[in-house]
């Protein structure tokens, strides 16, 4: 599709700012309150400009949670063309930036989205039980977070404090703290129910947690962070996205660094993906013996644990496109096939 008009949105709780793009120059700029009526009131202002087609427009947004919800549903309810990018990606493109406002950034990311046209993803919404369960683990990790800001604040003042007084406050803590375990397990529980009654779900979760170092809550970030590996379905890129696919970092004949991954990431999920190389280490045979072996060479730790992130990684995407079930003598279709003619020949 060869867009003519393409439109930045900048968007917050309560407004939504629009910078209106033709042949990378600004043609309008609009503000509109953050609700259909708002959106409604903006597309009525966008038809008025001279040879406005919808069908050849582009509006490029920021994910900003659930603040981006009223417009992306109602664009897709009217079946416009809309690309929704991660803030990290265009933040990236910018460069150095002098100035900042919510019309600005509007413009940024209308420019975003016509300089990097050949990238352009148009949005798929994720289903129902998708949203859901991306709630529920947003929940959980509200309670984690309470109850370790709980358990650290007693233990930072009870050198201060006399030993009756701490004795007590750690009494009315720990009630505390058991009934947020006790909401922390109801919500697990809710999240694995909600994936075992959705045959999609429940198929790619057991082909995530079939391999060795992944868990039950990495698996069910994985899914949601991919939109169940619809919204990223290539290995290369979720690396990028979690943080460690390693980069060159070299300049001409002064700079020859190691290569490096990049701190644009989601953290969260490089986090879950540490803890997982950490298990596989310890229980995956093979892993084990790559670990070792290239320690033993004097490769740093750190960059060997950053290999192994990669190699669950390609694991996991290569079972979920094969909707195969992992195990230590995992071949892939093409392997099996070349194989196969082998034997024939022989």
């Amino acid at each position: 599709m060869k867009y003519v008009h393409f439109v930045g949105v900048d968007i917050s709780k309560e407004t939504l700012d629009y910078s209106v793009l033709h042949q990378g120059e600004k043609i309008l700029q609009f503000k509109s309150e953050n609700s259909e009526k708002g959106i409604k009131t903006f597309l009525k202002e966008l038809r008025k400009v001279k040879g406005f087609h919808i069908n050849e427009t582009l509006i490029c947004m920021e994910d900003t949670g659930v603040y981006i919800k009223p417009l992306t549903g109602f664009l897709y309810s009217q079946k416009i063309d809309f690309w929704v990018q991660s803030a990290m990606y265009i933040k990236a493109s910018i460069g150095l930036v002098r100035g900042k406002n919510d019309a600005v950034d509007a413009f940024r990311i209308a420019l975003y989205a016509y300089k990097n046209q050949s990238d352009i993803k148009l949005w798929e919404p994720p289903r129902k039980v998708i949203e859901y369960l991306k709630q529920l683990y947003s929940l959980r990790n509200r309670l984690l977070l309470a109850k370790q800001k709980l358990s650290v604040s007693t233990k930072e003042v009870s050198k201060f404090i006399d030993a009756d007084i701490v004795k007590e406050i750690n009494k009315s803590v720990q009630k505390s703290i058991k009934a947020l375990e006790k909401d922390q397990i109801e919500v697990e529980k809710k999240m694995k129910l909600l994936i075992l009654a959705d045959e999609r779900l429940k198929n790619l979760f057991k082909i995530v947690t079939s391999i060795t170092g992944i868990g039950e809550i990495t698996a069910i970030k994985i899914i949601i962070s991919t939109n169940e590996f619809i919204g990223i379905n290539c290995p290369k890129k979720f690396a990028c996205y979690a943080g460690v696919a390693p980069f060159e970092h070299s300049s001409g004949s002064s700079v020859r660094g190691r290569n490096r991954v990049s701190h644009k990431a989601n953290k969260a999920v490089k986090k879950l993906l540490h803890l997982s190389a950490m298990t596989a280490i310890v229980h995956d045979e093979q892993i084990r013996e790559f670990y070792l072996k290239k320690v033993e060479k004097g490769k740093p730790k750190m960059l060997v644990i950053n290999a192994i992130r990669n190699k669950l990684i390609q694991r996991i995407f290569a079972c979920v496109r094969n909707n195969e079930m992992y195990s230590k003598n995992y071949f892939s279709p093409f392997f099996k096939e070349k194989m196969q003619e082998h034997l024939v020949l022989t």
